[in-house]
């Protein structure tokens, strides 16, 4: 028994800039930290005892024979791709719902692709772990996804992932002066907006606007850098970094006209009436959950203004996707 535990993200600044189609012809930069709730990954060799090869457990469960029979997308992909013909039984649990903007397919992906080489006896570094995923959401699967989600899952920590023309990409742990990143978490509140979407068909629309909307995207990346300078000044205000997310909120929801909804946009001017400085709807849009950034003197108003939505307490994370269990011989 093999399980993998991966962390989900939360994006600051720099989001779409991360899609090869923008990336691939402007180069492209995110800041972006994971988080504290995870996504757990648990394979084993399946004894030759059923009826059935595959047994496979998330919100449904499938029993198949053949792995080209798996309905998981991602499961059937990565499973596709395997020379060992033994069966497996792989269970899938999450903290935090699926298709909530927190990047937990590309965790599910990461997380799956890392159980199944321990499983083998490979060691999977985190550059393997995040090209790898990317692959099969990219190239294989043909998902409309960015590539910043993939390489947060593997890697972890609070980063400024820079992408190259060429595909490359740089992962450059933010340094910071002390107690700067503790005030940072301080500040922020995370809330479920109860609405589920596939981040691929909201993300069409926006790859869809590419050529029409240059100069915000150049500017959505241009912010990056912004926020580095900002977060690296311990003169500059903190409040400045909500400032700059309510900002980047208005250039994201310009994108496309499925990046938000009359709905998610009376939750965010509730928590901005309540004390909320700004924010943004995490991951490519239409729902899940919003970041609000909050002086924490008035995060009480903004909860209460909020009730009902679940706010979900959070920290910054550095591990990345990890084995936390590793007994190959099922023992």
């Amino acid at each position: 028994m093999i399980i993998t535990r991966t962390p989900f993200r939360i994006s600051f600044f720099g989001g779409g800039t991360d899609y090869p189609g923008w990336y691939r012809q402007n180069g492209g930069a995110v800041l972006a930290t994971t988080i504290d709730k995870y996504c757990y990954v648990s394979c084993r060799y399946l004894p030759p005892f059923f009826e059935h090869r595959h047994r496979i457990v998330y919100s449904r469960i499938e029993n198949v024979l053949k792995a080209s029979e798996i309905a998981h997308p991602v499961v059937r992909a990565v499973l596709g791709e395997l020379s060992d013909e033994r069966g497996l039984e792989i269970h899938h649990d999450g903290d935090l719902p699926a298709r909530s903007g927190l990047g937990s397919s590309s965790s599910f992906t990461v997380g799956l692709i890392h159980t199944l080489a321990a499983l083998e006896g490979r060691y999977a570094s985190k550059e393997y772990l995040a090209r790898e995923a990317i692959r099969i959401e990219q190239d294989v699967l043909k998902e409309n996804v960015g590539s910043q989600d993939q390489v947060s899952a593997a890697y972890g920590g609070f980063n400024v992932v820079e992408f190259s023309p060429n595909d490359d990409f740089i992962v450059s742990p933010m340094v910071l002066p002390a107690g700067r990143v503790e005030e940072l978490q301080s500040h922020l509140m995370l809330f479920f907006t109860g609405l589920s979407r596939f981040a691929s068909d909201v993300a069409k629309s926006q790859i869809d606007n590419f050529g029409k909307k240059e100069r915000e995207l150049r500017r959505m990346g241009e912010m990056v850098n912004e926020a580095i300078m900002l977060l690296q000044n311990p003169a500059t205000p903190m409040t400045e970094f909500g400032h700059m997310l309510a900002a980047a909120w208005e250039y994201k929801r310009s994108l496309s006209d499925k990046v938000s909804t009359p709905l998610i946009d009376e939750i965010y001017a509730t928590g901005q009436r309540a004390g909320a400085i700004g924010g943004k709807l995490l991951g490519a849009g239409g729902g899940g959950f919003l970041l609000l950034f909050a002086r924490p003197e008035v995060q009480a108003d903004v909860r209460k203004a909020l009730s009902r939505l679940v706010h979900v307490p959070f920290r910054f994370e550095s591990a990345g996707s990890r084995v936390v269990m590793y007994q190959p011989n099922g023992l």
